[in-house]
């Protein structure tokens, strides 16, 4: 049964994905990127996506571990496999899971200055670190490790399904400088989390018993909003997707951003997303455990007068020693901020393209480039570091080009495409394009692609 469940984890953690969008920032002028910079600059008069079409992707990812390294067909035996991986996996490597997908999105121009876009997109996003001590425990048994300290605190884990209406201002101030805002309301269907947890489970040689177990100073919790509902777990999806629709638990957040060039070929933008919060108060179910427990196996003396119901001593010991409590008491959860930065320098030949207003706006086909991007998570920062080469064949297609090293890979090339073919707008991006030869020892794969219909 222990290795059922730890296949399972084994197989949850390689379906998995990052959040980083960094083909899609500041590329082409496409109006998905003022999900990613509300600052980044426009030059149509409105657009409007495809509804459900305009911002779709797919992505996976793992970090410390890939297929290949469990279910590899090299005649090694599986248990070596794990025990193999396990040394070299840390307490700090995590599986995630982040999705989003556009239902509306479009915008206008106010004025010369101002554009104003606005939308809703549902999004999944889930990080769960590697319990290693848990793992290692479920795989190995304690038999090899007397008077080890297992710790409880490696379990750490986050799931929210959500909806996010928003509406975003990017106001060129002038010539060289244009800032923006977003504002979003948040309603989340479906939030699991557990964090800050304590305590240890250690096994020692015994005096009445072979061995003698402990847990100690145990403090765990584990809240839930969403998932039951008059003490009986939802399982309908469209419940879940009703919720996501202002319906859930709502919350608020804000983007902010700025493009500034230094020069007309220099050019440095960052932008901060999703500095914001939900408020749990539906359906919520929260479970605590706060305790120590000491357990020596079982010493079995028959009696057939007076039989004595030794499994139920232990439960009832169990539960005195270390009780646990629910309750449905409303809680606040933050999400996870990310932090864009770029610089770009312009050049190769200079050409013209027609504005909103119907003048003339210059720029180069070609252009290089750094960005950095960061989200916030519970145990520390996630960083990707990205080099790019950006390279417009005609005034309607664009391309860009990126290499990228993060949590995942140190190797994560990537492409992307935007044709403009009259009024409609066409784009695609893939990620690790290297790895599409074997995706079995892939650590990290992304598609996304969108139509959207934009108004010069």
């Amino acid at each position: 049964m222990k290795k059922i469940v730890f296949y399972i984890l084994i197989l949850s953690a390689v379906i998995s994905s990052a959040q980083n969008k960094q083909i899609l920032y500041d590329f082409a002028e496409l109006p998905q990127t003022l999900l990613l910079n509300p600052a980044s600059e426009t030059n149509y008069k409105f657009h409007f996506g495809v509804p459900l079409l305009s911002g779709f992707s797919l992505n996976m990812g793992s970090s410390g571990i890939v297929l290949t390294d469990v279910f590899a067909i090299d005649n090694i035996n599986i248990n070596d496999k794990i025990s193999t991986m396990l040394h070299t996996l840390s307490s700090r490597d995590f599986m995630m899971f982040n999705n989003q997908i556009e239902v509306l999105n479009g915008g206008f121009r106010s004025n010369d200055k101002t554009y104003i876009s606005f939308g809703f997109y549902e999004e999944i996003d889930a990080i769960g670190y590697y319990p290693k001590d848990l793992l290692t425990l479920l795989n190995e048994g304690n038999n090899a490790y007397l008077n080890k300290n297992f710790s409880v605190s490696q379990i750490n884990y986050k799931l929210d399904v959500l909806g996010a209406l928003h509406v975003g201002v990017s106001r060129k101030v002038n010539d060289q400088l244009t800032i923006g805002g977003r504002f979003k309301i948040y309603s989340s269907s479906l939030n699991i989390e557990s964090s800050n947890n304590t305590g240890t489970f250690t096994t020692v040689l015994g005096t009445d018993n072979i061995y003698k177990h402990y847990l100690s100073n145990v403090n765990m919790n584990a809240k839930t909003s969403g998932l039951v509902k008059n003490d009986e777990y939802v399982d309908d999806p469209s419940a879940y997707l009703k919720n996501t629709f202002l319906s859930g638990n709502l919350g608020m957040g804000v983007d902010v951003g700025f493009t500034f060039h230094i020069n007309p070929q220099l050019e440095v933008s960052a932008s901060i997303l999703d500095v914001g919060f939900i408020s749990y108060s539906k359906n919520v179910k929260n479970t605590t455990a706060k305790g120590d427990f000491v357990f020596e196996g079982i010493e079995f003396q028959y009696d057939a007068d007076s039989p004595k119901n030794y499994w139920g001593q232990i439960d009832e010991d169990f539960r005195e020693q270390l009780p646990t409590d629910e309750n449905d008491q409303s809680y606040i959860s933050w999400r996870p901020a990310k932090f864009n930065a770029a610089l770009k320098y312009s050049f190769g030949e200079r050409r013209s393209k027609v504005c909103y207003d119907n003048t003339y706006k210059d720029f180069y086909t070609d252009a290089l480039g750094v960005q950095l991007y960061s989200v916030f998570r519970p145990l520390s920062p996630q960083l990707a570091l990205t080099g790019f080469y950006q390279k417009s064949i005609t005034n309607k297609i664009h391309t860009k080009f990126t290499y990228t090293i993060d949590d995942f890979s140190y190797a994560n090339i990537g492409a992307g495409l935007s044709a403009q073919l009259g009024k409609l707008n066409l784009y695609g991006m893939i990620d690790n394009i290297l790895e599409y030869r074997n995706l079995s020892s892939a650590n990290s794969l992304s598609l996304q692609l969108g139509i959207n219909v934009i108004f010069n």
